[in-house]
């Protein structure tokens, strides 16, 4: 039997949103079972990228702002599932049902609470799909970080055995590693700031663009080593896994506190930047044995990032994932379409040893299309 799910994924970078349909064979997420059938993306209009990046700090008048965004995001979302059943020929009755991520706009795991947006049941019944969304609540619910929720999937895909260590590291807004290892159980967390500082400082300095691409204004700084020494103090860097961060932490108040009485060249800040998410990776690794590193997400496609991590892991091989057979691109929104799959086969999403959650748990929430 062949079940089709499509999988939505919109990060903390808020530059768009991730689609894909993943085709299921015998009706289970094995890694030998699923492939990509379509993919695509859309990018957010300016309207919602500028509330939402609003949402991301303590504002005024958050309530309405929360409401117009959840609704628009659905919105955004339909687009995007209509685009995919186009690009794949298939009708919306063919597709089980849609895992959509939502948009993080608060992640508190000391509280035990993350909330996303983007209201699955305006969606369901935009689309016509049956919708799962909340994924990250019920693993918090046991007393887990609730992210993150990728590395189960990673296991999955790279479901052979191997002598080396494997690391599936995704460049978002904020960087996530899985540490795959056939001496010790399925690992994974979040390491710190990817492109989130990044992006904002270079849509702080420049007009064209929104972020750095393939890091050519970075390449025309200078490190400054007194900077990134204050940047490395965060505590956060020395904590244990399990841990997840996001833009609660890492973002531009928590950037400009650290420039407060100093007069540096952007671009020096902006190279200097890109040292500090290689060096908190390669920091975040060092207690593991080298292996090969399979790189995904937008920070993927940056040359001067994947170099400057090259450099600071000299006994690791770095690799974009495509030389596994996937893009980039589309791992996240695959991740969230085969933890739906496997909350419509009743399965556990999470992995307690990763995200500290005192139990397995199925992950998500069902909103029907009544289609």
């Amino acid at each position: 039997m062949t079940v089709y799910v499509m999988g939505m994924m919109s990060g903390t970078s808020i530059d768009g949103v991730d689609g894909v349909i993943l085709r299921f064979d015998n009706n289970t997420a094995d890694a030998s079972s699923f492939e990509i059938h379509a993919a695509a993306s859309v990018d957010f209009p300016k309207p919602l990228a500028q509330r939402l990046n609003l949402l991301c700090s303590p504002a005024e008048n958050e309530v309405a702002n929360i409401a117009w965004s959840n609704v628009e995001l659905a919105k955004l979302y339909a687009q995007l599932a209509k685009v995919l059943l186009e690009q794949s020929g298939l009708e919306a009755g063919d597709i089980k049902a849609i895992g959509c991520h939502g948009q993080t706009i608060r992640h508190f795991p000391e509280l035990g609470y993350s909330m996303q947006i983007g209201s699955p049941a305006h969606l369901a019944a935009f689309s016509q799909i049956p919708v799962i969304a909340d994924f990250r609540n019920a693993d918090m619910a046991r007393g887990g970080e609730g992210a993150p929720l990728v590395p189960a999937f990673h296991r999955a895909l790279l479901d052979t055995i191997s002598e080396r260590n494997r690391y599936v590291l995704n460049l978002g807004g904020i960087a996530n590693v899985t540490v795959l290892s056939a001496s010790q159980p399925l690992l994974g967390f979040d390491t710190g700031p990817a492109n989130t500082l990044l992006d904002y400082w270079y849509r702080s300095h420049q007009s064209e663009g929104y972020y750095d691409s393939a890091g050519l204004w970075g390449r025309q700084g200078q490190l400054i080593d007194e900077l990134l020494t204050k940047l490395m103090q965060e505590p956060y860097f020395q904590r244990e896994a399990p841990k997840s961060t996001g833009r609660e932490l890492f973002n531009p108040q928590w950037l400009q506190s650290r420039l407060t009485n100093h007069d540096y060249a952007p671009q020096d800040v902006q190279r200097t930047l890109y040292h500090l998410t290689a060096k908190s990776i390669a920091d975040a690794l060092a207690p593991f044995s080298p292996g090969d590193i399979y790189v995904c997400g937008g920070g993927a496609n940056n040359p001067l990032l994947l170099e400057l991590i090259s450099d600071y892991l000299p006994n690791f091989s770095v690799d974009d994932i495509a030389t596994l057979g996937i893009d980039p691109q589309w791992v996240e929104a695959s991740a969230f379409a085969w933890l739906a799959q496997q909350y419509l086969a009743n399965k556990p999403g999470n992995v307690p040893e990763v995200t500290g959650a005192s139990s397995e748990a199925i992950l998500g929430a069902y909103y029907p299309s009544n289609a």
